[in-house]
């Protein structure tokens, strides 16, 4: 509704006075986090309503934990409520259906009567004398209103219900966990021109989106597979996210929690709402690489697959569980223009795990996989017979690992080449393919069910 509201008494909840905000954030990776803040307030003795304004929009109301830190045992919570019906033209007019209004149009006409009706169109009126008058939304120049209507507020706000035996004076914390932040890790590498090694870094992503800024904040950062119980109704807000980046510096502390990581930045930040900050995780570093070939005929038909793999570990210049997140390559050209090459996605990673980073598809390998003939040996054996052609047109000799998956009891009675048992499901041969060359492999495998 385009039309100005005014003559407006604002009746609102008044928070109490509060000092030394003390507030740490813990965010998850599933659009979760928990807040925690330490607050000083003023409480009068016995019953009274204690309100707490800057709390996040998107908070889980039945996460709530209030307690005092000065005398715990002196301040009991008889009841709470969230207060979140927030203040806006519509609301503020629905709420005034079956009362008196009065509305001056642009031309100086005015119409007071019970309000029957108030669509973004038209206001339907009923005046003094019974008469129905639709007025055209955008003919009204404005709404002269009594007051805020009991109910709507300015900002969410947490409402108490105290018995107090103690002094005025608390030191209380407040925590809640809240949707509508999260964070993600995005990594960076730039290989060098024979491949051989990669300047890699990594970068923290956060996002707020839940409704409030928090400033001046301890932050945490937990990865891992954190369960929580989906709730059916989901809330979405608008995003407009600013994005915010800070320089690439060692911030974060890792250390093993419970049986996730969890990653502390060293200093305190501030987190506006509808914001995007990136930190960094840890300094650019060198790592050895290797680009492995990966032919999996049954998956990917004729494509062969190129890898980027190092190992996450001190020597290698990293030793940092990983956490999950995106991974960009890039390369030099011989005029020094970093190109894109690829990217894609890491789970999250243990300290002296190898790290595989699948970039595309090689343009000049390919593979071609042919069953060559199936045989019913017995009531539950089959013999099957396969044929894998890889052709190379590369100027240089290259190394392709092929894989095979099998199911149930199997066993590679005859081969070309020699596979190896890489699981239970699992065959791999590590092939060479001179330049501009082929090489076939053919085997047999013999299944049992």
């Amino acid at each position: 509704m385009k039309t100005l509201i005014r003559s407006m008494c604002i009746l609102v909840f008044i928070p109490l006075l509060l000092f030394s905000q003390n507030i740490s954030l813990t965010i998850y990776n599933n659009d979760l986090a928990l807040v925690r803040e330490v607050r000083s307030l003023d409480i009068k003795p016995g019953k009274s309503k204690v309100s707490y304004t800057d709390v996040a929009a998107r908070i889980k109301p039945t996460s709530v934990h209030f307690k005092s830190l000065t005398s715990p045992d002196k301040l009991s919570i008889l009841e709470q409520n969230f207060e979140y019906d927030l203040v806006s033209p519509d609301k503020i007019m629905k709420k005034y259906v079956d009362k008196t209004i009065r509305i001056v149009t642009e031309q100086g006409d005015v119409f007071e009567g019970i309000l029957l009706c108030a669509e973004r169109s038209s206001i339907v009126l009923q005046d003094p004398s019974g008469e129905i008058k639709i007025i055209s939304d955008d003919i009204i120049q404005y709404f002269d209103l009594p007051e805020l209507p009991e109910g709507l507020i300015t900002r969410p706000t947490l409402v108490w219900l105290v018995n107090n035996q103690g002094g005025e004076k608390h030191n209380t914390e407040l925590s809640y966990l809240t949707n509508g932040m999260k964070w993600q890790a995005e990594y960076v590498g730039v290989v060098d021109q024979d491949d051989k090694a990669m300047e890699f870094s990594g970068w923290v992503s956060l996002e707020n989106n839940c409704g409030n800024t928090f400033e001046n904040a301890q932050l945490k950062l937990v990865a891992g597979d954190v369960h929580v119980v989906e709730e059916q109704k989901k809330y979405m807000l608008p995003r407009t996210a600013q994005v915010e980046a800070l320089a690439a510096e060692p911030q974060f502390a890792e250390k093993s929690f419970f049986d996730y990581h969890l990653y502390t930045l060293n200093r305190r930040a501030t987190l506006k709402n509808n914001q995007t900050k990136q930190l960094s995780l840890f300094p650019q570093t060198t790592a050895a690489t290797e680009k492995v070939y990966v032919y999996d005929g049954q998956r990917y038909r004729d494509k062969v697959r190129v890898n980027l793999e190092f190992q996450n570990s001190k020597k290698s210049g990293l030793g940092m569980p990983l956490p999950k997140g995106k991974v960009r390559v890039y390369k030099k050209d011989v005029d020094g223009a970093q190109e894109f090459i690829g990217e894609d996605e890491i789970d999250h990673t243990p300290s002296n795990e190898t790290v595989r980073i699948y970039l595309g598809n090689a343009f000049d390998i390919v593979g071609e996989r042919t069953k060559m003939s199936s045989q019913k040996i017995g009531a539950r054996v089959r013999d099957e017979k396969y044929s894998i052609s890889l052709r190379n047109h590369k100027d240089d000799k290259v190394e392709v690992v092929v894989v095979e998956h099998f199911w149930g009891d199997w066993e590679i009675i005859q081969q070309s080449h020699t596979f190896s048992r890489k699981d239970a499901y699992t065959a791999e041969s590590v092939i060479t393919i001179p330049e501009d060359g082929e090489v076939e492999i053919v085997y047999t495998v013999r299944l049992r069910w």
